[in-house]
């Protein structure tokens, strides 16, 4: 099998091996203590383009402070066939991180453990959340969900606190390609009254061959079922609000109608890729809320609720989503 065959199949791993810059490579861990106060992204990743570096992000929800550790190049080492990257002495896997780091950005020590992971479903004809886009080789960017909801165990460091994550809940996905698109709205919760349920959803301005287009991706598991709303299941996205303090959209296919509000909370920045570094400066909040009401085409409900500790995300030139 090719690389580029079983990179596609496998979403998780690693993908810039052969890549000509400019390119990035990133990974989102979402982690969520018990008590629901300790809210944290944990983001490692690669830049290779004007400059070349490898770099841990750290996105504390619960305050919105953060911090961009960065690493030489020559730290970042990632498995050909499995979902397994080190940057100097962290180590990132499906089922494991290690952190081990202390520079003038901060310290964060420590290590957790991740079971009973939903991915997105990967098959031939859809390879994860991208769908038959993940073939085409000359998208601007990729997006995979390693996992919609899992279980934690294990705890943190900063400085003298301790972070414990044990019988907390995480999320996992990850971006790839040359740079973020020029406009979108990202959100996703796993804290609903329902344990195991989780939405994820992603509306972008998508470059491709010579003009773009508002694609979207939207998956709700919910009860062991994903349903999906994406451009190329033909589902359509028949409204969309964006207001300084919330998004709502209206979906709906042959079967199903998906309406989605999310209102934002205290946001903190993180740094995204252009073509030549990580210049692009983020605004997420990982204290957002998602209402969720799921009905058959005849208006049947078939689950309403409201997820918590939602990360959020509404970027760059929106009136190209409108």
């Amino acid at each position: 099998m090719s690389d580029y065959i079983y990179t596609t199949m496998h979403p998780a791993i690693y993908h810039g091996h052969s890549v000509t810059p400019p390119y990035f490579e990133g990974w989102y861990y979402k982690l969520i203590s018990a008590d629901e106060r300790e809210r944290f992204a944990i983001i490692p990743g690669v830049i290779l383009g004007e400059e070349e570096h490898a770099f841990i992000q750290v996105l504390n929800g619960a305050d919105g402070s953060s911090a961009y550790h960065t690493f030489p190049i020559e730290t970042f080492h990632a498995s050909r066939r499995d979902f397994d990257i080190h940057i100097g002495n962290n180590r990132f896997t499906a089922n494991h991180l290690s952190l081990n780091i202390d520079d003038d950005q901060g310290s964060l020590h420590g290590e957790l453990d991740f079971s009973s992971q939903t991915p997105w479903p990967v098959t031939w004809r859809s390879p994860g959340i991208m769908g038959w886009y993940a073939w085409i080789p000359w998208m601007e960017c990729y997006h995979g969900v390693l996992s919609f909801d899992h279980d934690i165990t294990g705890q943190l460091f900063t400085g003298n606190r301790k972070l414990d994550f044990s019988g907390g809940r995480g999320y996992i996905e990850k971006d790839w390609g040359r740079s973020f698109p020029s406009a979108w709205i990202w959100f996703q919760s796993n804290h609903f009254e329902t344990i195991g349920t989780s939405i994820t959803t992603s509306i972008a301005n998508i470059p491709f061959m010579g003009t773009s287009f508002r694609g979207f991706i939207v998956g709700l598991w919910h009860e062991g079922k994903l349903y999906r709303f994406a451009t190329y299941t033909g589902a359509e996205l028949t409204n969309l609000v964006i207001q300084e303090d919330h998004v709502s959209l209206t979906l709906s296919d042959q079967h199903h109608r998906l309406d989605l509000t999310a209102t934002t909370g205290t946001s903190g920045l993180i740094l995204g890729p252009t073509r030549n570094d990580m210049g692009l400066h983020v605004n997420e909040t990982l204290q957002a809320t998602v209402d969720v009401r799921l009905s058959t085409r005849k208006g049947k409900e078939l689950f309403a609720g409201r997820g918590r500790h939602a990360g959020l995300e509404v970027q760059g030139a929106l009136d190209q989503l409108l």
